[in-house]
Formats: structure tokens, C-alpha cells, sequence
């Protein structure tokens, strides 16, 4: 009889432990998607809101393309205070400020510093395109980042992503060859070419770095937590900077600002005002990135950042008055067409598999540590 209650006991208790595990399991799961979804408004909110005050910038009189990729990253002080606030929760189980190993903090330099030449490269091709036409070729962004991805980190790949990748592809060919349609006022074909061009090569090079971020996640020799994040970042975005600070040190930018902002179309208030919110707005886009690689996987991130593409359509005709002709109708509805299938493919993946979030990246967690 004894025997029978002690058994009977220990059931219950094995029972108990295991509800335990499973609660703090859901909890967790909850945190990692709460973290997920603000990380991905974050890039919602910095990228479409950033290429419309960049164009804004060019378009009403901005000329100087090192110094606008100089903001698109000099916003990265403002990490200071959840960085502080950070530390200030952690210091009784960890009272270290700075957690980057010298490993880690060289790797966020050479990505501060391909990121910096990213930033300068979309800024010039944006100064010679329409921000609409700009966005849809910053959509191949996914592509690339699609197959850097499949090499880099081993991301899983199907007939879905592949179909994406070429789609996505197609969208930014139709803008190409119906160039003449879609010039600025007062620029010629060339320099429309070679804002085409550039804007490619950004979008070329930032989709190396979306991966290249996730294989530092994965190959980091220490717990990547969300406060770690937020270093990487800083030191991301000051990298960055120094890149563009050169650049516009050498192009004399710094003597110019003062007059530039004299003449700009706007008024001098709203140069500045633009100057800002284009640094704000900058560390929402690149914290939301690294935040939604660390939580899902850099393929998600390209993803998202194409998501912004209709977004930005749709206010560019509203706010910078840009129009919308049928050649852009046709790039975005394959640059929908593109992404619909890339999320229909992760759907039958993760409705195939019924797998752990490493399985899915749609899943929070899914490609993280």
C-alpha cells in the first residue's frame, strides 16, 4: 500500500515537473515572438520611412550623397540608453558593460564597414532615381540575400524560394528597360543608368551582409542575447559612419552642410528636420534587421525589407508625389507575386515538417541560437 502511493506520488510529481518545462517553454516562445514582431515593425518602420526622406532630400535640393549616407547610420548614439537601460537590469547576474569577445567586435566592424559603403552607394543611385523605382530595385535585395544565404548558412531552399528569387528578379529587369518613362525632371538617361546600376550594387552587397550577420550569430562563442544585439549594432552603425565621415571629409561635405541647408528647397528647418528623422529612422531599419536575424533568420529580414516595397509605393505617391505608371505596376505585382511565394513556401515547409522552430524560420527562433 505504501509502495502503491509512493508510486502514485511520484507520477504526480513527474507529471507536475513536466508541466512546468512546458509552461516555461511557452513562455519563452512567447517572449522570442513578441521580440520577433517588434523587431520586424522596426524594419517596416525604418524601411519605408527612410527612402522617402532620403529621396525628399535629393529631390528638393540635397546634393551631397557621402553625407547621406553618413545619416543613414549616424543615429546609432541613440542605442546608448537601451544599452544602458540594459545593463542597468543585467548588472547582478552580469556586471560586465561591454559583452563583445574581440572576435565578435572585429566582425562588427568589417560588416560597419561594407555597410558604410552600402550606404553610400543606394544614396548615390537614389539621388538619380525616383524613390519608387529605386525601392523596386532594392527588392533583388532578397534574391541575393536568398542565395548568399543558401551558401553562408546553409539555409534550406525549395522550388518556392527559387521561383521568388527569379520573379523578384524580372520586377527590377521591366524597370530597366523602360527607362525613358521614369526620369527625374532634369536628369538624363546616363545618369539614370548609373543610379541603376549603384542601386543594384547596394542591394547586391547588403544582401551578403544579411547573412553574414546570422553566421556570426551562429558561430559566436557565447550566448547571443538580445543585449548583445544592441552592441553589435552600435558598433555596426559607428563603423559605418567613420566609413562616410571619410568620404565626406575628403568631398568637403562638412564646409557644405551649412550652405546646402541655406538653399534647400524646404527651408533650413526642415533640411535639418529631414537630416534627423533620415538617422532615426536608419537605426529603426538596421536594429530591426539584426533583431529579426537573431530571432528568425537573415532570409526573413530580405523578406521583410520586401514587404516595405508596396508600402513605399504607396506613400511615395502621396508624399513625394512620384507617379506610378504601368511599367512600376507591373515590377510591383511581381515583387508581390515574388514575396507571396517565398511565405506560401515557408507555409507548406513548416505544414510539412510540424518540426522544432530551427526547422522553420518562420517560427521565432527558427535559424537563431
Amino acid at each position: 500500500m505504501e509502495i502503491e502511493h509512493q508510486s502514485h506520488e511520484e507520477i504526480k510529481h513527474s507529471n507536475n515537473s513536466d508541466n512546468i518545462v512546458m509552461e516555461t517553454h511557452r513562455a519563452l516562445k512567447m517572449r522570442r515572438l513578441f521580440l520577433l514582431f517588434i523587431n520586424i515593425l522596426f524594419v517596416l518602420i525604418g524601411g519605408t520611412g527612410g527612402p522617402l526622406l532620403i529621396r525628399s532630400y535629393f529631390r528638393h535640393g540635397g546634393s551631397r550623397k557621402w553625407f547621406s549616407g553618413f545619416v543613414q547610420t549616424a543615429g546609432f548614439p541613440f542605442l546608448l540608453i537601451p544599452i544602458l537601460f540594459s545593463f542597468l537590469r543585467r548588472r547582478h547576474t552580469n556586471s560586465r558593460l561591454f559583452l563583445l569577445t574581440p572576435s565578435l567586435l572585429f566582425h562588427c566592424i568589417v560588416i560597419g564597414l561594407i555597410t558604410g559603403l552600402d550606404d553610400y552607394l543606394y544614396s548615390y543611385g537614389v539621388s538619380f532615381l525616383p524613390i519608387s523605382t529605386a525601392s523596386l530595385i532594392i527588392s533583388m535585395q532578397l534574391g541575393f540575400t536568398a542565395i548568399f544565404a543558401v551558401f553562408m548558412v546553409k539555409q534550406k531552399t525549395n522550388s518556392y524560394t527559387v521561383n521568388a528569387v527569379v520573379l523578384l528578379m524580372f520586377g527590377s529587369m521591366v524597370l530597366a528597360v523602360h527607362a525613358n518613362a521614369d526620369l527625374p525632371n532634369g536628369e538624363s538617361k546616363a545618369k539614370y543608368y548609373i543610379g541603376f546600376v549603384l542601386t543594384v550594387g547596394a542591394a547586391i552587397i547588403y544582401g551578403m551582409v544579411l547573412p553574414f550577420v546570422e553566421l556570426i550569430y551562429k558561430h559566436a562563442k557565447q550566448e547571443v542575447t538580445y543585449a548583445l544585439v544592441l552592441q553589435m549594432q552600435f558598433i555596426i552603425g559607428f563603423s559605418a559612419t567613420v566609413v562616410c565621415a571619410i568620404g565626406m571629409a575628403l568631398n568637403q561635405d562638412f564646409h557644405a552642410i551649412s550652405r546646402e541647408s541655406k538653399h534647400y528647397g524646404l527651408g533650413v528647418s526642415k533640411y535639418y528636420l529631414v537630416v534627423f528623422f533620415t538617422s532615426v529612422a536608419g537605426q529603426f531599419y538596421f536594429l530591426g534587421i539584426v533583431g529579426t536575424i537573431k530571432y528568425s533568420s537573415a532570409l526573413l529580414g530580405g523578406i521583410i525589407g520586401a514587404v516595405c516595397i508596396p508600402i513605399t509605393q504607396i506613400l511615395a505617391v502621396f508624399f513625394v508625389h512620384e507617379k506610378f505608371d504601368g511599367e512600376k505596376g507591373i515590377a510591383l505585382a511581381l515583387s508581390l507575386w515574388g514575396t507571396t511565394f517565398y511565405f506560401y513556401g515557408k507555409y507548406k515547409e513548416h505544414d510539412k515538417s510540424k518540426a522544432s522552430p530551427r526547422e522553420s524560420q518562420l517560427l521565432p527562433g527558427g535559424g537563431g541560437r
